[in-house]
């Protein structure tokens, strides 16, 4: 595995040791080298330096997953510039929020992508912001120029001395996004753990069919650059079309969660022959998964589920590891990462004894080196210097994870804490259920009720009341923590990175 102590310095790595080796490969059969890849970011960089990008600049994009996305990152990492990539459903009130107070000095965006008119949305920001802030357009094309005008690389510098060079945005679920600033170094180090226990080589054909602006998606091309793998690249996820380009392609490692792996299953359930036949692992994250769909996939498409944990501000701080039964798969969200220190903190503020429950508290590598907003970080960080992670969990006896909920998705109802994870992980064993969420709604008698949404699974028809009690005393639930509610939506709402919009779906039901 290559290393480099920066994207530019990785990739030219790369490019000495396998230029001609397949980068990345879209759904319309275009393919990029790692040798190509150099060369195109390199006249992209000189295009962008041309027009005023220069080393420390701040610039935002916001564009769909295309090879032209991975060009632009490497441009920018050639002039030094700093990043921040968004998620493509951001909109003017989050856009102009990031790139006020990022202090963008130019934004890239598509003309019109999916119906959405991102040039317009650009320009009426920079208007209001008086026009310090340009809109570059961008539809599968960058500025290109002459390479020998780039200014030298400035010296690479140790991991705890780099600059920030990315800031990620949260997918702000619940309030305005918060920047978490990143390195290379950060990004590297979560690359490189994730590429150890997936066992990634050069042969591997990786799935990046999630938006590439998520910190996921940059993850990916770091380890891509580290071993040698190639990208399967879509622009959007589609359940019928995303398979058969995965499939032609022949996709080893088909991320990236739960929502995607149900996807593959039902998608494969209607096909004769095996659809993904050299698939040894389907990489997740970013939200839960049931644990009987490990069984499932492992079932159907003979590969485990590798999921792993974390968040923008510290991605991926466990993960699952190819050694790991079925049973920890299904339970946990696997180990520590290298150079991850965890503690666990009781809601009493006390250290969490062996196997107790605690909010999830980390130091590591690959923690932001604060937020862009510096006022946020003394509530983000403890007086040890460990980031707070919001989760709750526990060690199991194996050293692998539990994540048992949120620290404010705890339900209290008359007194008593009822985790909305747990309902959620035995409502999902039922047939009935294709998704579902737990909320607590307000209850001027207990505080809070118990309320579950459901999402009927395919070809079945609602669950009742009743049979949800039934299903769920018969699961061991204790008799307060039963859902006192059931309502039932057509989907249930999601960001892109599969996270359930939970404040949605309370302001649609308290009433």
């Amino acid at each position: 595995m290559l290393e480099g102590r920066t994207l530019w310095e990785l990739l030219e790595r790369r490019v000495d040791a396998t230029p001609d080796a397949l980068m990345a490969v879209d759904e319309d059969m275009r393919t990029m080298t790692f040798a190509d890849y150099w060369a195109e970011a390199e006249r992209a960089a000189a295009g962008l330096y041309d027009s005023g990008v220069t080393p420390g600049s701040v610039v935002s994009w916001q564009l769909p997953t295309w090879i032209e996305s991975l060009v632009l990152v490497g441009a920018l990492s050639r002039i030094g510039a700093i990043q921040n990539p968004m998620l493509p459903i951001y909109r003017e009130r989050e856009v102009g929020f990031v790139t006020n107070q990022a202090q963008s000095s130019l934004l890239i965006v598509p003309s019109v992508w999916k119906g959405f008119d991102y040039e317009g949305m650009g320009r009426s920001i920079s208007e209001a912001g008086g026009g310090s802030m340009r809109v570059l357009v961008s539809d599968r094309a960058l500025p290109q120029g002459d390479p020998s005008i780039l200014p030298s690389m400035p010296e690479a510098l140790d991991p705890d001395d780099q600059p920030v060079r990315w800031l990620f945005y949260t997918s702000g679920t619940t309030a305005d996004p918060k920047g978490a600033q990143h390195t290379d170094a950060s990004i590297a180090a979560v690359a490189k753990g994730m590429a150890e226990r997936m066992g990634v080589i050069e042969a591997d054909r990786n799935a990046l069919i999630f938006p590439f602006t998520h910190i996921g998606g940059i993850t990916w091309l770091f380890t891509s650059l580290q071993t040698g793998c190639s990208n399967i690249l879509m622009e959007g996820f589609h359940p019928e079309q995303t398979p058969e380009v995965l499939s032609r392609e022949n996709v080893t490692l088909a991320g990236s969660g739960t929502v995607f792996h149900q996807a593959y299953l039902a998608y494969q359930r209607k096909q004769p022959t095996p659809v993904f036949p050299n698939v040894r692992a389907f990489p997740g994250g970013g939200a839960p998964k049931p644990p009987a769909l490990v069984g499932e996939m492992r079932e159907v498409f003979d590969a485990p589920i590798l999921s792993g944990y974390g968040l923008t501000e510290a991605p991926i701080l466990t993960m699952a590891d190819l050694s790991d039964s079925d049973d920890e798969l299904a339970r946990s969200e696997g180990k520590p990462m290298p150079g991850v220190d965890l503690r666990f903190v009781t809601l009493d503020g006390e250290v969490a004894a062996p196997g107790e429950e605690g909010e999830i508290r980390a130091r590591a590598p690959q923690v932001m080196r604060g937020y862009l907003d510096s006022s946020l970080d003394g509530d983000a960080f403890d007086d040890d210097g460990y980031f707070r992670t919001g989760d709750l969990g526990r060690l199991d006896e194996n050293g692998n994870v539990i994540i048992t909920g949120r620290v404010k998705d705890v339900i209290i109802r008359k007194g008593e804490n009822v985790s909305a994870k747990e309902v959620e992980d035995l409502l999902y064993t039922h047939p009935a259920v294709g998704d579902v969420a737990v909320i607590g709604l307000p209850d001027p008698d207990s505080g809070e009720r118990v309320c579950a949404v459901v999402q009927t699974a395919e070809g079945s028809d609602p669950m009742t009341f009743e049979s949800m009690v039934a299903h769920l005393k018969d699961a061991g639930l204790m008799t307060q923590k039963l859902p006192e509610q059931l309502e039932f939506i057509d989907t249930i709402p999601r960001n892109p990175a599969g996270k359930v919009l939970k404040h949605v779906l309370v302001d649609q039901y308290k009433g």
